[in-house]
């Protein structure tokens, strides 16, 4: 059974709480750029996320370039955001001290 996607002023509202994310240009996945002071920061962020994400078995579409890390999420199975997204977005902001 897939997650409920949110969309709209639900996951407008939710977003308040979660600085720095966006909305995708199609709706469908939330977007983060984090900025680190080094790429070994940036290294060990990923690294915590990785292992959180396993957990939560939900994974993060990511890139890094040096001490960026550029995040979308999305829950593909339901086709948007859901609940477990902002979950992950929770600790991904934790991690990086956010």
């Amino acid at each position: 059974m897939a997650d409920e996607v949110l969309e709209g002023p639900v996951l407008a509202r939710a977003l308040e709480e979660r600085p720095g994310w966006q909305v995708s240009y199609d709706g469908r996945a939330i977007e983060k750029r984090f900025s680190f002071a080094s790429f070994s920061e940036a290294f060990a962020f990923m690294t915590r996320v990785a292992l959180a994400a396993e957990k939560l078995d939900h994974h993060p579409e990511w890139s890094n370039v040096y001490n960026r890390v550029n995040v979308s999420l999305s829950t593909h199975d339901s086709g948007g955001v859901t609940a477990r997204d902002l979950k992950l977005a929770a600790l991904m902001d934790r991690f990086a001290g956010g």
